[in-house]
């Protein structure tokens, strides 16, 4: 119902059933999301082709290869800037060599250098080199240094993504992008004048650059147990994420922003900093009664951040997380009572701490920690060579269980249906199970 003097510009809601429900919505589910509908296009297509080869020169050993990829995107505006009669083709391709050689009298020492040359279309020629040093004291205990460097090409969606998701568009930047307004200097002029917006441009994406530098160590204690850690600290040089802005038109009669001309974008943009992360990570295997092993790591990752950088990171990686298992290979004994020969096993714990994600399109927003219970048992017929596989993943959480929301019975099924967010905007992630057969035929000749 409208009140006296004022005009409903709002249509009545078709009910569900009806044959107006039915033909609103085939049309929206038939139209594409560029005219306004809810169906997507894409026809995107992906060549690869690589090859190495691996071979010995005197003491050295050389790899070489190479990779290309041709990436051939198809949305009709939907996703990419396609429209029209534009099409978007993109190509990059790689080479490597490197070599191999053991150094001193007992030739325990092993260093290693290589280099590979990338381009893309769109960018110029990069150089990657990297160099090891690996000296075993014995087989079962190593210490390794290593420094590498590598890019990364901005990605498909960096260069050409034209995505209106509502609360902004979410914009590629293969050119540049000029005369943005910042968003916290747009608010301030919605009560004051557009005298305070500040304006800012971003350049066009480039690649991403990277320097680590790591140690590690490969330990045995005993007899059973193994211990594997390494550290790194890498510095990124125009580190890829997106800034926020948004294109406004100034009313110059009033001085004030032109609410109806306003549109938001997230640009894909290279960091003006330096951005450096660092992090490491430990491991442990413990091997016991023939077939089986108790295993667990943690991993520390840590972005450093910039402060006084525009550019939002998109990071998107825990600070903490750890895994803890059991597992058997090839059992041949009676447990329990229960004669077993040729089974295998596996019960995985993981425990992911809550962290910012940034960049969805729904943009920023908390993770919560989460952890879930993953199982597999198999085995295998030899006289068949086939093997079979039963497993699931995140089966059980435990979290949710031990928490003080609910009683006993609502902590249980929470438990037991263990929905869980990964990417922030994203859907709930809950059990997956699975059940495979695999045959292995024997090549060799008799």
């Amino acid at each position: 119902a409208t009140s006296a003097g004022t005009e409903n510009i709002y249509s009545d809601r078709v009910e569900p059933g009806t044959a107006e429900y039915e033909a609103a919505f085939k049309d929206i589910t038939t139209r594409l999301f560029s005219e306004g509908g809810t169906r997507f296009y894409d026809r995107s297509a992906l060549w690869q082709l690589q090859g190495e080869r691996n071979w010995k020169a005197n003491k050295y050993t050389i790899t070489g290869g190479f990779s290309f990829r041709q990436y051939l995107p198809y949305s009709k505006g939907n996703i990419f800037s396609d429209t029209s009669s534009t099409r978007i083709t993109n190509e990059q391709g790689g080479v490597y060599v490197g070599a191999a050689r053991k150094l001193l009298k007992s030739e325990k020492l092993k260093v290693t250098a290589t280099a590979r040359v990338d381009k893309n279309v769109n960018f110029p020629i990069l150089i990657s080199p990297a160099a090891s040093a690996v000296y075993s004291f014995d087989p079962e205990n190593i210490l390794r240094f290593s420094f590498s460097s590598a890019i990364r090409n901005p990605t498909l969606q960096d260069q050409y993504l034209y995505y209106n998701v509502g609360r902004a568009v979410l914009l590629g930047n293969l050119n540049g992008v000029e005369n943005l307004v910042t968003v916290p200097s747009l608010i301030n002029s919605l009560s004051t004048s557009a005298s305070v917006l500040e304006y800012f441009d971003v350049a066009a994406v480039v690649p991403e650059k990277v320097k680590t530098l790591e140690v590690g160590f490969r330990n045995t204690i005993g007899k059973n147990l193994f211990l594997d850690g390494s550290y790194y600290y890498s510095f990124y040089k125009d580190f890829l994420g997106f800034q926020l802005g948004a294109d406004v038109d100034v009313i110059q009669s009033s001085n004030a922003v032109d609410l109806g001309s306003v549109q938001v974008y997230r640009v894909a943009a290279n960091s003006t900093k330096l951005v450096t992360t660092q992090g490491f990570s430990i491991g442990a295997n413990y091997f016991f009664g023939k077939s089986f092993s108790l295993n667990g790591n943690y991993s520390w990752n840590k972005l450093n951040t910039v402060e006084d950088d525009p550019i939002i990171p998109a990071f998107n990686t825990p600070e903490h997380k750890y895994n803890l298992g059991i597992s058997a290979r090839e059992i041949s004994k009676v447990i329990w009572g229960i004669p077993l020969r040729n089974w295998g096993l596996s019960l995985n714990y993981r425990w992911i701490e809550s962290f910012l994600f940034e960049g969805s399109p729904q943009f920023t927003g908390t993770i919560p920690d989460y952890d879930m219970i993953d199982a597999q048992v198999n085995v295998k017929i030899p006289s068949k060579n086939i093997t079979f596989k039963l497993g699931g993943s995140n089966l059980f959480g435990v979290t949710p269980f031990f928490s003080k929301k609910g009683s006993i019975n609502e902590r249980s099924q929470r438990a037991f249906n263990n929905e869980i967010y990964m990417v922030y905007g994203g859907p709930q992630v809950g059990r997956l199970a699975y059940f495979s057969v695999s045959y292995e035929p024997d090549l060799r000749r008799k």
